[in-house]
């Protein structure tokens, strides 16, 4: 009788352990998220009206969509490094916090630009920030996510993420509504950027040792990323290709009058709100059947081009949402299946050098895509759809290489 009344209260200890594991690991991705919903207020506020404000300064379609394009690649090439960096120093915190500083000031300083060259510097700049501090603070927040599902885990964060990036581009359409004033919209988006700055060093003091979150398992370590990391790739290296940059959208709305110069950030921020719900519904979902979520939501956000490039106002809303859905998916689901292939002390590197393949890919699709607006609409629509329904089959296969392992 006394052994089981033993083994009822290790159980019971056990029980309780995984609770307090649980609530604190939660606990940490809602700190990371408020830090997430500040940055993005910062920062896709700025996004929602680059294109507009590097046209007024002069710029064409194509530098428009290389500034984009170089902006995203400098984005995510430069994780390569950096996701190195916080494997081999473990220095996750030091790497986020500079990563964080240069994205978020870089927002405000748009304020001081007089031409597009300059402008455009600011604007890569923000995205080099975000390069430095994305795969740590992506490392950092996975080993949260094992105690409440990786889907559930990076979703609730993207979720957070896609509040901040809905209202920021509220704040800078109300400002240019009553003010007309484009720097007025991006100096006011220093109160954002400190507040981010604000949470993050709270989390960090309440949360030195993130990897502790993560219980630790008997796991095989190859020497190299399998073949399923590989395929995986190459297939969101076909999304990143064919999605255009909303920089290209908002300069298309811009020079047609689709959609009034006003009405563009409302817009963007309604792709952010269908962003953060796809990103909740698609993560739970994720968790339950895996791959097959993805492979889905890539084929539906494809249709995006079509409807934001050819419609009138309601379809290009329609588009929009589209657009919006399909990053919601990009952004959360594409993370956790990454935290799924490989072994905690890889994933910095791999979620660096992932980041940095889409990134050139994106860049390389900016660039195409821009062009190609400036030639044929026709064109740009049917590359953009193409090329996504390519990576389906290859999502597919990765699925595939998973199960028959």
């Amino acid at each position: 009788m006394s052994g089981e009344v033993g083994q009822d209260l290790a159980a019971s200890s056990a029980a309780e352990r995984t609770a307090t594991a649980k609530r604190s690991a939660i606990r940490f991705i809602l700190l990371l998220g408020v830090v997430s919903l500040f940055a993005d207020a910062t920062y896709e506020g700025a996004r929602s009206i680059a294109g507009p404000y590097l046209s007024l300064l002069g710029a064409s379609a194509t530098v428009v969509g290389f500034v984009a394009g170089f902006g995203e690649f400098a984005g995510y090439g430069l994780r390569l490094l950096s996701g190195y960096l916080s494997d081999r120093l473990h220095r996750y915190w030091t790497i986020t916090f500079i990563g964080y500083a240069i994205n978020l000031l870089a927002v405000p300083a748009l304020a001081l630009a007089h031409n597009w060259q300059a402008a455009a510097a600011l604007l890569i700049l923000e995205r080099a920030g975000r390069a430095i501090r994305t795969p740590a603070r992506d490392a950092m927040l996975s080993h949260a996510a094992s105690e409440t599902g990786r889907g559930w885990g990076f979703g609730v964060h993207e979720a957070m993420d896609q509040i901040g990036a809905t209202f920021g581009p509220l704040v800078v359409a109300l400002v240019l509504y009553l003010k007309n004033d484009y720097r007025l919209s991006f100096l006011i988006l220093l109160a954002p950027a400190l507040l981010s700055l604000a949470t993050l060093t709270v989390a960090r003091a309440l949360y030195p040792r993130p990897q502790d979150l993560e219980p630790v398992t008997a796991r095989l370590e190859t020497q190299g990323l399998d073949r399923r990391f590989w395929i995986y790739l190459l297939a969101f290296a076909l999304v990143a290709i064919g999605y255009a940059d909303f920089s290209l959208i908002a300069y298309h709305f811009e020079r047609t009058a689709v959609v009034s110069n006003g009405s563009i950030p409302l817009l963007y921020a309604v792709a952010m709100g269908i962003d953060a719900l796809a990103a909740l519904v698609l993560g739970r979902l994720f968790d339950r059947i895996g791959f097959t979520v993805l492979a889905a939501s890539v084929l539906l956000a494809a249709m995006f081009a079509p409807l934001a490039f050819y419609g009138g106002f309601v379809w290009a809303a329609l588009g929009v949402g589209l657009w919006g859905f399909g990053m919601g998916a990009q952004e959360s689901l594409m993370r956790a299946a990454i935290a799924d292939m490989v072994p905690p002390t890889r994933r910095g590197s791999a979620y660096g050098i992932f980041d940095a393949g889409y990134g050139f890919a994106w860049f390389l699709g900016s660039l195409l895509l821009g062009y190609l607006y400036d030639r044929s609409i026709f064109l740009l629509v049917t590359v953009s759809i193409i090329v996504q329904l390519l990576a389906v089959p290859l999502i597919i296969a990765a699925l595939n290489e998973g199960e028959a392992r």
